[in-house]
């Protein structure tokens, strides 16, 4: 399991799990999931970073691969 700012970032935007997801296009399961430092899918990521307003070249800056 790798660690990740993905709790961090989101809670300093004032996003809930369920608002992240929805933008995201992901279920609030997978954002508790990845939260909790489980591994997820490269489309995953790439749908996080674009809904959180980061562009793809910011990646170490939420997620530590």
């Amino acid at each position: 399991m790798g660690r990740n700012a993905l709790k961090e970032i989101r809670e300093s935007l004032l996003i809930s799990k369920a608002e992240l997801a929805r933008k995201a296009r992901v279920s609030p399961i997978t954002i508790d999931r990845i939260e909790k430092g489980k591994n997820c899918r490269l489309e995953t990521k790439r749908k996080l970073l674009l809904a959180l307003g980061y562009r793809l070249t910011d990646k170490n800056k939420i997620f530590a691969d």
